[in-house]
């Protein structure tokens, strides 16, 4: 029997192949709100929240001037960011919109609430907050049971501030 990772194990960043640096720079400074923490000339850049150091990095060494992966191709599905609450995420998701970036889902999972859509570069990307532990649903014999419900998001964009 093998033993789970440590509980509070995460993903501390992601490091995502971009065409054109600036531009994803826009979207994820610009639009998503993270810090540009460094950034080497026009071949790399390192966002973080908060003062991190970096929760996402950008570069262009394998991918300047490229498309996107082709439909039906494996690869990243999505990149998913964690607002700290219901407004927060209701604030990301209305500035996503202004920028004129179209929404392609959103869906209340029981545990969470979650918009999604694609960058610049057509990487996934999710946008969700987690609902209190004790309101997630379970069945009767206590196990998780997630839901994909439609999200109503104007409801949701109600409770930006």
């Amino acid at each position: 029997m093998t033993q789970g990772l440590h509980p509070r194990t995460s993903i501390g960043h992601v490091h995502l192949k971009v065409a054109d640096l600036d531009r994803a720079i826009g979207f994820y400074s610009g639009v998503l709100g993270f810090d540009v923490q460094q950034r080497m000339g026009t071949q790399a850049a390192f966002l973080g929240a908060g003062g991190y150091h970096h929760h996402i990095g950008l570069n262009t060494w394998e991918s300047a001037g490229g498309t996107p992966a082709p439909a039906g191709h494996t690869g990243l599905y999505h990149t998913a960011f964690l607002y700290a609450d219901r407004a927060e995420l209701a604030d990301a998701v209305r500035r996503v919109i202004d920028a004129g970036y179209p929404l392609e889902g959103a869906a209340d999972h029981g545990v969470s609430e979650a918009v999604y859509l694609s960058d610049p570069d057509g990487n996934g990307v999710e946008l969700y907050r987690d609902r209190p532990e004790a309101e997630w649903p379970r069945d009767a014999q206590g196990n998780l049971a997630m839901g994909n419900a439609r999200l109503d998001v104007e409801a949701l964009l109600a409770e930006a501030p």
